[in-house]
């Protein structure tokens, strides 16, 4: 199943597969946003569950590690990330480890990495994460 949802993120081109209950499903927002909503409405259906991601960083890692996921891949991961699933004894499977992740336009850490790189606990970067995306949304 594992390798089944590593094709499965590249076959569909989507941001994330997330298995778990004997259901795929597939995401295409960017960043945070489908694992932040996941976890917010939905969060018993991450607990346990395998997850093939594009890009994880740290905020990312977060909202796995509070979700009780059980499995992951990331195409690309940032050493913080790996660190923090590999703390909470989430089994990691990455196709290359970074410094950080970059931003969209490649000239900074991406916005949510920074905001987490600084953060102690799980609870710290999930206050981080949603203050981030509720400022978008009002400015959307």
């Amino acid at each position: 199943m594992k390798q089944q949802l590593i094709l499965k993120l590249h076959a569909e081109q989507c941001s994330c597969v997330v298995f778990n209950h004997a259901t795929t499903r597939l995401f295409h927002e960017r960043g945070v946003k489908d694992l932040h909503k996941l976890l917010r409405t939905e969060a018993e259906w991450l607990r346990g569950a395998m997850i093939a991601d594009k890009v994880v960083g740290k905020g990312a890692a977060a909202l796995m590690v509070a979700g009780g996921v059980g499995w992951v891949y990331a195409e690309v991961i940032s050493q913080a990330a790996l660190e923090l699933l590999h703390e909470h004894g989430i089994e990691v499977k990455a196709g290359r480890t970074v410094p950080n992740i970059i931003n969209r336009k490649g000239d900074d850490i991406c916005p949510v990495e920074k905001l987490c790189l600084r953060c102690y606990t799980i609870d710290e970067c999930l206050e981080k994460i949603d203050e981030f995306l509720l400022s978008i949304a009002r400015s959307a």
